[in-house]
């Protein structure tokens, strides 16, 4: 369809660029597109093994990841954590409450540390449907990254702007936003995300349903 191919063509543009990465995520359009971009079912057998203690160790997060690891691992995270550490672009879906905000967010956290930044900028843009979402996802983002230096803030409707202009100006490393207020933050001069190096369409499906292609187009003209 239309909106498939429009997340298509962004995955491929960028995957070009190989100084930034791009996830999107979603429960439902996507299951035709998925195996294209999961790593093959191979890396399953010493996922939990290597790429755990890998995550463990970096992220620093030892009471949440040593959790993580007694439990079951996730299909959708023991599919798009190896490529997506690897520093590949993704493409995925499974079903909701299946463990894909950890799928994105432990490889960011991983690679950040393993880079830290240059300056005051922001290297991490989620997108999300809901502000309901995005508050969810920063609150497992400062669980998982509670032991790490990493920032993270939500720019969200319904509440003020002054908090979230400090988060920009500040240049928190990660941003987790809906389309409609930060486009209204794009209007703004502080508003710069000129040096993002990663990308996340959670509920990629759900925004493109609810009418969000346009605004995401415009973010990406930003970025």
């Amino acid at each position: 369809t239309q909106r498939e191919m429009a997340v298509m063509r962004r995955v491929e543009t960028a995957s070009k660029n190989p100084d930034s990465h791009f996830f999107a995520f979603g429960s439902r359009a996507f299951e035709a597109f998925a195996t294209t971009f999961f790593a093959a079912s191979s890396t399953r057998c010493d996922f939990a093994g290597n790429c755990w203690r890998k995550l463990s160790i970096v992220c620093l997060a030892s009471n949440q990841l040593s959790r993580a690891i007694s439990m079951s691992i996730f299909p959708i995270q023991a599919d798009s954590i190896p490529p997506a550490m690897d520093g590949r672009d993704v493409l995925a879906c499974a079903m909701t409450g299946s463990g894909k905000t950890a799928a994105f967010l432990l490889p960011i956290l991983h690679r950040m540390l393993g880079k830290p930044r240059e300056g005051k900028h922001t290297r991490a843009l989620i997108l999300s449907p809901t502000r309901e979402l995005a508050i969810q996802t920063v609150e497992e983002l400062n669980a998982l990254g509670v032991h790490t230096p990493l920032s993270a803030a939500a720019i969200i409707g319904g509440v003020g702007m002054g908090p979230q202009e400090h988060a920009f100006r500040c240049g928190v490393d990660i941003l987790v936003a809906t389309p409609g207020r930060l486009l209204d933050h794009f209007r703004m001069p502080y508003a710069k995300l000129d040096k993002l190096e990663y990308l996340v369409l959670d509920e990629a499906d759900r925004m493109l349903d609810m009418g969000f292609l346009p605004d995401i187009r415009r973010v990406l003209r930003h970025i």
